[in-house]
């Protein structure tokens, strides 16, 4: 049912003090980390047959082919920089935003040392393109061959942890065509405590606001196209991209849905589906699928994990309604509208003056009961020891980030 998110069995670092947030944080060691590439930044990188623009990096000459699905492409490739890491990460979560037209596609790949200099192999976090005529979009659980393994989206080592990383992108088109193009690619690394729970964040001073968000059911949907997950439970994940997309009016074009028929309610969240769809999870809730999905519409969008509900009102505080990914046992989240959940996606679009969580809940069986106001402590609870405080950051240029703490985490 929905998103399966596993407690975090992780083990503990020192965190440096974070700003005028530390001192309400609930959990002293949450090491969180965010780096990316973007743009004409890029060209940090080395270039194995890409140049980089200020559009990012794209496909210039070819450097080597592959067959793939009974098809020959050409290959082009970009290295990030390695990354040193000032605590010994042990999950990672790449995002990135990438055009691929026609028959192209991207990979994006990871590989870490540890504190002995020993070097990982490649692991694939996502093979990935807008389209799904040509190359299914996926990802490859659990490549458990060496220093770290791969949970759908998510790139975890042992307990030990790793001590730096680095990113690769492989861009591959049909010969004589025009061949993707990267605009971002980042990842978020960290190490979070073990345990099943936390005190509970005190409210900020930027409760009190809550974002005009567009409520759509995901229940709306059930039995819809059972190719891409059929709805209903199975949606949380693009429903909640959408809301957010309404949010800012960046929903995609008619044109764009035209494929679901007359009638169906919210159309744009059956074209969310198909476009995050992970074949090999078998679900719309890859997390940097449905980000990659919504950057090209809104502008930007990522993800990270935050330390607190503090961190979340921030980006309140700054017009940015957050995707969050929350796991809760029968009792423990009061007002749900499922008993229990072992991964679910909501957005947090506001605080209440007393600062519980105010959220557009996908799970209502309507768009009249999506907007469910959640106690703030179990609503911590359900988030932050679960999926450690995972979020989807979406956002346009009309609302830009809010500064970010020292250990930056966006």
């Amino acid at each position: 049912m929905f998103r399966l998110v596993s407690a975090l069995l992780l083990g503990s670092a020192l965190l440096s003090p974070v700003g005028s947030l530390a001192a309400v944080a609930p959990t002293p060691t949450r090491d969180i980390s965010f780096t990316r590439w973007q743009g004409s930044g890029m060209s940090v990188g080395t270039s194995h047959g890409t140049v980089v623009t200020d559009a990012g990096v794209a496909f210039g000459t070819r450097t080597g082919t592959r067959d793939y699905g009974g098809r020959s492409y050409e290959r082009a490739r970009w290295s990030g920089p390695w990354q040193a890491s000032a605590f010994s990460f042990t999950e990672l979560v790449a995002s990135w935003e990438a055009t691929t037209p026609g028959d192209s596609w991207i990979e994006v790949e990871v590989r870490g040392r540890n504190s002995k200099g020993v070097l990982s192999s490649w692991d694939l976090l996502g093979r990935w393109t807008s389209g799904d005529k040509f190359v299914r979009r996926t990802t490859d659980s659990p490549q458990s061959d060496d220093l770290a393994s791969v949970s759908v989206d998510t790139w975890r080592t042992g307990s030990v942890g790793l001590v730096s990383w680095q990113l690769r992108l492989s861009l591959y088109r049909k010969a004589g065509t025009t061949g993707p193009t990267v605009a971002s690619l980042g990842a978020m690394a960290s190490r979070l405590p073990r345990t099943t729970s936390v005190t509970v964040s005190t409210p900020g001073p930027h409760v009190g606001t809550v974002l005009d968000v567009p409520a759509y059911s995901q229940m709306a949907h059930a039995g819809h196209y059972p190719q891409w997950g059929g709805g209903g439970e199975a949606w949380c994940s693009p429903t909640s991209t959408s809301m957010v997309l309404g949010y800012f009016g960046a929903l995609p074009p008619k044109s764009a849905y035209r494929f679901v028929p007359a009638g169906h309610p919210a159309p744009w969240v059956d074209y969310a589906a198909r476009k995050t769809y992970d074949a090999d999870y078998e679900g719309t809730g890859n997390w940097p699928f449905n980000t990659a999905y919504a950057a090209p519409l809104a502008g930007d969008a990522f993800v990270t994990r935050l330390r607190s509900l503090r961190e979340a009102e921030e980006f309140i505080a700054a017009g940015i309604p957050l995707v969050a990914s929350i796991s809760w046992g029968h009792g423990e989240l009061d007002g749900a509208h499922v008993s229990a959940s072992n991964g679910h996606l909501v957005v947090i679009v506001g605080f209440t003056a007393e600062g519980d969580v105010v959220t557009n809940d996908p799970a209502a069986d309507t768009a009249a009961g999506v907007r469910t106001t959640y106690d703030r402590a179990q609503f911590e609870n359900a988030w932050l020891p679960t999926s450690g405080g995972l979020v989807y950051v979406i956002h346009d240029a009309g609302h830009p980030l809010p500064p970010a703490p020292a250990q930056a985490n966006w």
